[in-house]
């Protein structure tokens, strides 16, 4: 019996030996990855970037007037406490300093740094600050609003730089780190995974954003998104929020499409992108169904726009485009990357799905127009989307011209977005009759001439009310 135990006791001891020989590599398979050889590589090409703009006084005490915040909130009540008061008739507007902070990185040695739009956008005055505590002071060399992409150039030699990577290549589920200056906090580090790739965004057409649930707070905005080989996989850009702090939410423009943005950047100055021409929107499960589709997949065309590449090829109202260039089209919001980076005057074949039937159509990629002239090729016959003014307009009709007497001027106001239009008091409803001391023929008319307004200068408008005429002034402001 106890030889029986003493074997026994035997067997279990070689057992956890032989697996005690093991552990090494398991424990080490277990571990989390090594991030300080990446931040030790690469933290010195990242830099702080601070600016300064400067902003008038507005009558209140406060820039551009008081913030809007709900109706009996403390914020409401806080504000209207210390900046709703009227300084007298004869004090002089004041200046001050608006600052913000960013983040941003090296991409060659002789200083130029890539960052985001919205953190330089207005600035008078950028300086950067590099990882020995230098501050040089940066100019722009060119910015994307579309992309969020800015580059900037300081005057400096043998700087540290990054690696850049190759963002295709991102998994779901990949360890990455981010560095930046969240809360002026410099070369903060902040880590987590790749929670998807290709999300596409509310109004961020043209960005496949990775998405992932590193912290990012402001001041990380135009810092590096880098993978375990020390290699930049994006520029880091905006976080979901409902707080304003970070939610496990974060979205990086990947670096193929900014590093593409910058190359056309520092050679013309501005980006130039493909267009197709449709508007479009996603296939429900209803609609597949009506389409008699087996799942709700593609980008159904929902307009054709004129003079647009699409009509030149054909398109029609009701084609589901399913495959872009020979890339699937899995969602609406799947094409516009695809037709972005796709170069002008190049044909690409385009499957779509027309009366139940694959069709196949050659499409030549056009430039894509600014916003301003999509946005007037979409609009209705006899109106006009103004967007520097922020506002929306629309021919008068024959009855609105006699009731106001006015028989071959004015155009009718139909929506007043928060902007310009809405700071010098116009209202839906309003005739605008004359602006910057020109008659208003009709909305085409209004929106040329509301195209050569100047920026920062008081320009006067006359409205026509119900209770009578009325001049208003409507400044847009510096571009």
């Amino acid at each position: 019996m106890n030889l029986r135990i003493k074997s026994v006791s035997l067997i279990y001891a070689f057992f956890f030996v032989m697996v005690a020989g093991f552990m090494p590599g398991v424990v080490s398979a277990a571990k989390l990855p090594d991030f300080v050889s990446v931040v030790e590589d690469s933290s010195a090409a990242v830099v702080n970037i601070s600016t300064t703009q400067k902003i008038k006084h507005g009558r209140q005490g406060f820039p551009h007037g008081m913030p809007n915040m709900p109706e009996g909130t403390p914020f409401d009540e806080f504000f209207r406490r210390f900046f709703d008061q009227e300084r007298p008739n004869d004090a002089p507007p004041r200046d001050f300093d608006s600052h913000s902070l960013g983040s941003g990185f090296i991409i060659s040695k002789d200083g130029y740094i890539l960052t985001n739009h919205h953190v330089i956008r207005d600035a008078d005055e950028i300086i950067v600050r590099l990882s020995d505590r230098r501050e040089l002071e940066a100019e722009v060399i060119g910015s994307d609003q579309r992309s969020d992409v800015a580059v900037l150039k300081v005057d400096a030699e043998d700087l540290p730089v990054v690696k850049v990577g190759d963002s295709s290549k991102l998994k779901v589920g990949e360890w990455v780190l981010a560095i930046g200056s969240p809360f002026d906090f410099d070369h903060t580090v902040t880590a987590g995974i790749v929670s998807a790739v290709g999300r596409s965004l509310p109004n961020e057409n043209y960005v496949p954003f990775i998405q992932t649930d590193v912290a990012i707070n402001p001041g990380n905005s135009g810092g590096p998104l880098f993978n375990m080989d020390g290699e930049v996989v994006g520029v880091n850009a905006q976080i979901y929020s409902r707080t304003g702090g970070f939610m496990g939410l974060s979205f990086t423009i990947p670096i193929d499409l900014a590093m593409d943005v910058v190359e056309q950047l520092k050679a013309v100055g501005h980006v130039t992108r493909g267009w197709l021409g449709v508007l479009i929107q996603d296939v429900t499960r209803e609609l597949a169904e009506s389409f008699e589709m087996d799942k709700p997949v593609g980008a159904l065309v929902s307009q054709v726009l004129p003079e647009s590449p699409a009509l030149a090829a054909g398109f029609e109202v009701g084609d589901i485009i399913i495959e872009f260039n020979g890339k699937p089209v899995s969602t609406s919001a799947s094409l516009p990357p695809m037709v972005g980076v796709t170069p002008v005057d190049k044909a690409v074949p385009v499957k779509v799905i027309r009366n139940g039937k694959t069709k196949k159509l050659m499409v030549t990629i056009g430039v894509l127009p600014t916003d301003e002239e999509i946005q007037a090729s979409t609009a209705e016959p006899g109106s006009a989307k103004d967007k520097r003014l922020k506002i929306d307009v629309a021919d008068l009709t024959d009855e609105q011209r006699a009731e106001l007497g006015m028989e071959d001027k004015g155009v009718l106001v139909t929506r007043v977005k928060s902007g310009p239009a809405n700071d010098a008091g116009i209202r839906e409803g309003d005739v605008i009759v004359m602006i910057n001391n020109q008659n208003i023929k009709d909305a085409k008319h209004f929106r040329d001439l509301s195209s050569e307004l100047p920026a920062g200068k008081p320009v006067a408008v006359l409205i026509q009310r119900r209770d009578g005429p009325v001049f208003l002034a409507i400044k847009l402001p510096q571009e």
